[in-house]
């Protein structure tokens, strides 16, 4: 789920996206100050347009709004009073966080990409991975599915060379740290970081 809002650029509309879906299969419902944006194969609600949003809703920043269960409850609420019954449901916890190289082993149908294995908490992800410097044991920063990159991609589950791939780890270019170097490679940790803890990009 990404929340935009920029009054100046758009007007005073709050862009609510649950799925990407091309624009020639999207299909509109407008009640009142509400539109529900379907995708017009499956019927399926992929995102909403909130208009008159500051009247509704707490829009005071420009570009993409943080988002917590206490804004989710607001937007529902909105969606109820303007006519819609359905409610979103959304996962708020953290997209960036850190994580530990469990393992690493070359991907059979491409020399440059790794098939790593990354604990992430309580969990652990198979990532696909091109950077030459990744390796088993290091501690790094994980891009969750579902996280949004600084440059505006929205990370999703895919398959690389037919290798299925959830979340990606890292550069600090990536993540627009500031002094970032400029060759490739993935930002590696400091070993005192804990596998699971949020990374912070600012």
């Amino acid at each position: 789920m990404n929340v935009f809002y920029n009054r100046n650029g758009i007007g005073d509309v709050l862009l609510i996206t649950l799925e990407s879906v091309p624009s020639d299969q999207r299909t509109f419902e407008r009640k009142e100050d509400v539109a529900k944006i379907m995708n017009s194969e499956t019927g399926k609600a992929v995102g909403y347009n909130l208009f008159n949003a500051s009247s509704h809703f707490p829009a005071d920043q420009n570009g993409a709004v943080e988002m917590n269960d206490e804004k989710l409850s607001v937007i529902n609420a909105i969606l109820k009073k303007n006519g819609f019954n359905e409610e979103i449901t959304a996962d708020f916890s953290p997209k960036f966080v850190v994580g530990y190289v469990q393992s690493k082993q070359k991907h059979p149908n491409a020399d440059k990409l790794n098939i790593c294995q990354v604990i992430v908490g309580e969990e652990t992800l198979q990532i696909v991975c091109g950077a030459p410097n990744v390796d088993a044991g290091q501690k790094v920063v994980v891009a969750k599915v579902g996280a949004v990159m600084p440059s505006g991609l929205v990370i999703k589950d895919a398959e690389l060379r037919g290798v299925p791939s959830s979340g990606m780890i890292c550069s600090a270019k990536e993540l627009d740290l500031k002094d970032a170097p400029q060759e490739k490679g993935i930002l590696v940790l400091e070993d005192s970081y804990e596998a699971g803890q949020p990374f912070p990009l600012s």
